[in-house]
């Protein structure tokens, strides 16, 4: 397999990454227990874990 000569330059690899952006977490509250969350994600309030406003799975007592 043909290897490069040289590595790229720092211009290439500027210009490949310009198209990265930091994007803002967007947050909702659980209609339910009222907790702010990250959307599309399930989280946990009082020992439980909500997910679309249902309880998913419950932590059992140790």
């Amino acid at each position: 397999m043909p290897n490069p000569k040289r590595r790229h330059s720092q211009q290439r690899s500027a210009k490949r990454r310009t198209h990265y952006k930091a994007v803002k977490i967007t947050l909702s509250k659980d209609s339910t227990t009222g907790e702010t969350h990250v959307r599309h994600r399930a989280h946990v309030s009082e020992g439980r874990l909500y997910y679309k406003g249902k309880v998913v799975a419950e932590q059992s007592p140790v």
